[in-house]
């Protein structure tokens, strides 16, 4: 626990210490819509003493669905965490709500995330960087990939400099290693795929049973599969983009979190092309792993996402 690491736990344990006792919680909710949800929330953060700092409601056209997301300051002292969470449970019941989440970012731990990855570095690099900033709001426990790496290259040696583990894990077209796999990923809250290039079984995914965020270099739903960047290039596309999406049976299919483009021309030759895409595929996966950690993300019919 040196370097970025020690610098985020003092600054935790700075900002949970008894000098102020105010802090910043959020509150996402999900429950069959109907009259008083938005009033009884507010008047439950109210009553304690809090202050409701924003408010975000979607309430789709032909389903009476509510969805809300809601940031708040309130006082621990009035309010400690534990009653929080009881009291928001409560009006959970109340509304046979199907979700109700809370969070205070400096109490509660931070989510344990694994990344799997493959040869490319790009995006497993930058999310490197971002977590050692402090930019992410995660602490990730291993990254695995298929593709060997030597002790003198940038990431091992990133790595072995914060103390997280390096589990290279040859594949096969018979042999995944999903077995090992669910090993090392038992105590994560999520899984992130850095352009990770083997596809998980239907069996990996319902025996790990959480959320798995991928990292796709195309607009989805166009150019799927290999090579989407050729592919897109081949078309002759005005438009580049990146897709950061969970992780489903179907390739490349789940319901999609984040999404960004960037405008190419005929002067952009295949180099170019893939530079550009590349550092789309950074941006959006990282967007995507900050707004699911903020609770702003919220699965919507089938192949939907509210993103607030």
């Amino acid at each position: 626990m040196v370097g970025a690491q020690l610098r985020r736990t003092l600054a935790r344990a700075f900002s949970s210490s008894s000098i102020s006792p105010f802090f910043h919680g959020i509150h996402v909710f999900q429950c069959p819509d109907s009259v008083g949800i938005v009033a009884r929330l507010s008047e439950c953060i109210a009553s304690k003493g809090g202050n409701i700092h924003c408010v975000d409601v979607f309430v789709p056209e032909d389903k009476q669905i509510f969805y809300s997301r809601s940031e708040f300051a309130f006082d621990s002292t009035r309010w400690p965490r534990d009653v929080l969470e009881s009291d928001f449970q409560k009006i959970a019941k109340h509304f046979n709500a199907e979700r109700s989440i809370v969070r205070v970012p400096d109490l509660d731990p931070r989510y344990k995330i694994a990344v799997l990855a493959s040869k490319q570095d790009h995006c497993l690099v930058d999310l490197l960087h971002r977590w050692q900033e402090g930019r992410l709001p995660v602490d990730i426990s291993c990254i695995i990939s298929n593709h060997p790496r030597t002790s003198n290259t940038h990431v091992i040696r990133f790595l072995e400099r914060h103390g997280i583990p390096y589990h290279y894990l040859p594949t096969a077209p018979g042999n995944k290693r999903e077995q090992e796999m669910l090993e090392l990923v038992e105590d994560t809250d999520f899984l992130v795929l850095a352009r990770y290039m083997q596809i998980l079984s239907g069996g990996f995914l319902q025996a790990y049973g959480k959320d798995i965020i991928n990292i796709h270099h195309g607009l989805l739903p166009s150019f799927k599969g290999g090579n989407p960047s050729r592919q897109a290039f081949e078309a002759g596309v005005k438009l580049i983009g990146a897709t950061s999406h969970f992780v489903t049976e179907g390739l490349d299919a789940g319901p999609i979190i984040e999404q960004m483009v960037e405008r190419v021309s005929h002067k952009d030759n295949l180099t170019s092309f893939v530079m550009k895409s590349e550092n789309l595929e950074k941006q959006c996966l990282s967007q995507a792993i900050k707004s699911y950690c903020e609770l702003r993300v919220l699965p919507y019919e089938n192949r939907k996402t509210v993103v607030f």
